[in-house]
């Protein structure tokens, strides 16, 4: 499987059972009554769901419930045991399957290979010598944009967090988390019919999620998106598709709506529940009395089978609630960090300079910042994982500092236990500790002795914040500590860190998270670090009403065009103008042919009518080539201009 899923690929009828007549024009997928389990253990039984076309889905449950799965029941990798799947023949569905591989090819081609059609279509528009065809091949073109493909492709680029330089790099240059984010435009890029996302804002920063927040609101197709990300299941769905106790539930609304309609639900079977146990209760205490006094036996049988007849109301299957039990510090003279006139960085080059910056114990920070600000740089500084290169940095004698970021979990040892991690980093405390610190953050006995290769990313998640939290740390530092974490476990970090006695220095995209644990921001940007004196919804429209690049100039101002934008603009033009070339010679050709009064002799009526038709349509081939070539002109005449 390639790493942009681009097929979009066509389902039949046949394959995945006949569609409701229903739901023809107004469904983009139906799933009726699936059944399917992994290894034994069932996912799905007798789940349904119809999905309507254009809608946006968040697409929520417990992990290990089967998410994952039922998006490659969809995409046919897995066959069902029972039910049926059904999408419209045609449709086109995409999702990123896995990292970009690092070629050699720039990040910008890479996201335009990932429209099949319209590389195909180019390809075939220089070879092509059928008027007919060629004439449909500039139609099709037309149809879909493709001679702005390249802006668009940047656009999502930019949206992502590469700048116009980076975009030109090959995909070689970048780590497998950047890959993944050029794996994520190919698949916007393409825009599929159905566009399924499994958890796309692990990858992200905070201006990433917010610009994919706002990019997938706006769709054009139908989206369904695995998330624990509030934020974005808040303001880029319009419904909530739940998967609990193997069944599928669509709410209409957010999530916020959902949590409270299913909490209502919740309170209502709950109550229905304690009802019928009490009656069931009352009944049975009527058999156990008289069941062995003979006037009574026919009423005893008659309540044994009114026991029997009634259904058990069961409420939906709860997570446990997995606090995370952080060690408290003892308390330390404020300040605990102070940072006098410093710089750091690397290799001697200051990322960061002129810093002043003070940390108490009771402080909750969070970092702001575009990427490649410096945020990860301070974080570092902050850990004592980079010394300063000038200035001064003072810590409190006995500070104990937590520190954790995501590639952490990349150093866990993948063929040791989660117990194996802790005898080797506190061989004294013994088996009974051990399992007592791991309850502590979630991870039970069955896990602790299982290899962290074979734990889930939550799970691994919780035994690397255990790991950071081990010393009591008086600073804890987080750099997007809820990345495969789910809901429950995103909102019991919430209250571990509201009720830590420590300082906390906070990066995430989770808005959510920012906004309950933080009570201070600071902004990184141009080489320095400062408080930001608005709230954080003021920050989420600064970043969305603004560009996403360093390199952008404020708007009372026209941005200049790079040398490259105007190299891939002059490009455009050419490449029209050789179209419109190609389909004048074309043109031409008929005419002659057309010139022939031997032609319209009647036994020459067909070939006649024939010519006459590629004449039609290569004359409105050539039209639209030659409006498509002016428009070009234009665009590269604009910035050149700029320019001069």
């Amino acid at each position: 499987m390639t790493s942009i899923d681009r097929s979009v690929r066509d389902f039949s009828n046949r394959a995945f059972g006949p569609p409701d007549a229903s739901a023809k024009c107004r469904l983009v997928l139906t799933i009726d009554s699936i059944r399917f389990a992994i290894e034994g253990r069932p996912l799905f039984e007798d789940a349904s769901a119809n999905i309507p076309t254009g809608h946006k889905i968040g697409f929520v449950g417990r992990n290990g419930t089967g998410k994952t799965t039922l998006f490659k029941l969809i995409r046919g990798e897995y066959a069902l045991e029972g039910g049926s799947i059904h999408i419209p023949k045609g449709a086109r569905i995409g999702g990123v399957a896995q990292e970009v591989p690092g070629s050699e090819v720039s990040l910008l081609d890479t996201v335009l290979e990932a429209d099949t059609e319209r590389a195909s279509l180019l390809a075939e528009a220089d070879t092509a010598t059928d008027a007919t065809r060629i004439s449909e091949i500039q139609t099709r073109l037309a149809d879909i944009d493709a001679w702005s493909a390249e802006a668009r492709a940047s656009t999502i680029l930019r949206g992502l967090g590469f700048t116009q330089e980076e975009q030109a790099m090959p995909c070689s240059a970048f780590s497998g988390g950047w890959r993944m984010r050029v794996a994520l435009a190919g698949v916007l890029f393409s825009a599929p019919d159905l566009l399924l996302l499994d958890e796309p804002t692990n990858y992200l920063d905070l201006e990433g999620a917010l610009w994919l927040e706002s990019y997938l609101a706006k769709y054009p197709h139908t989206v369904i998106t695995i998330s624990h990300d509030r934020g974005l299941l808040n303001r880029a769905v319009t419904s909530i598709l739940h998967l609990e106790d193997r069944k599928l539930t669509l709410y209409r609304g957010n999530y916020d709506t959902f949590a409270a309609t299913r909490t209502a639900r919740l309170a209502v079977a709950e109550s229905e529940a304690r009802k019928q146990d009490a009656r069931r209760a009352h009944l049975q205490s009527f058999v156990d009395r008289f069941r062995s006094k003979a006037s009574k036996a026919v009423q005893a049988q008659s309540r044994l089978k009114m026991i029997a007849k009634m259904t058990p109301i069961t409420t939906p299957q709860e997570a446990a609630l997995k606090r995370f039990s952080f060690p408290e510090p003892e308390e330390l003279s404020p300040p605990i960090i102070n940072i006098d006139r410093a710089s750091v960085g690397y290799d001697g080059k200051a990322v960061l300079s002129r810093l002043a910056l003070r940390i108490d114990q009771d402080d909750r920070i969070a970092l702001l910042g575009r990427n490649g600000e410096g945020k990860s740089t301070l974080s570092k500084l902050l850990a004592g994982k980079l010394e300063p290169l000038a200035g001064q940095l003072t810590q409190a004698r006995k500070l104990r500092v937590g520190y954790f970021a995501q590639h952490q979990l990349d150093e866990l040892h993948a063929d040791e236990t989660p117990i194996d991690h802790l005898r080797r980093l506190r061989p004294n405390d013994g088996p009974g500790k051990w399992r007592a610190r791991l309850g502590g953050f979630g991870i039970g006995a069955e896990q602790a002795e299982t290899l962290v290769g074979r734990l889930s990313g939550g799970q691994k998640a919780r035994l690397s914040l255990l790991i950071a939290t081990l010393d009591a740390p008086h600073l804890l530092i987080l750099d997007e500590p809820t990345n495969h974490l789910d809901m429950e476990s995103r909102e019991a970090l919430v209250e571990a860190l509201t009720a830590y006695t420590g300082a906390v220095v906070l990066v995430s995209h989770d808005m959510h998270l920012l906004s309950l644990v933080a009570d201070r921001l600071w902004l990184v940007k141009d080489g320095a670090v400062g408080p930001y004196d608005h709230d954080l919804e003021a920050y989420r429209r600064m970043l969305l009403d603004q560009p996403a690049t360093k390199q952008d100039k404020p708007k009372s101002k026209p941005v200049r065009a790079s040398r490259a934008d105007i190299a891939e603009l002059r490009q455009a033009a050419s490449t029209a103008e050789a179209r419109v070339t190609k389909l004048s010679e074309i043109h031409e050709k008929i005419s002659q042919k057309l010139s022939d009064p031997k032609i319209y002799a009647p036994e020459r009526q067909v070939e006649y009518t024939t010519w006459q038709k590629k004449f039609a349509e290569v004359e409105d081939g050539l039209a639209r080539a030659e409006d498509l070539w002016m428009k070009a002109v234009e665009r590269l005449e604009r910035v050149a201009g700029q320019e001069s």
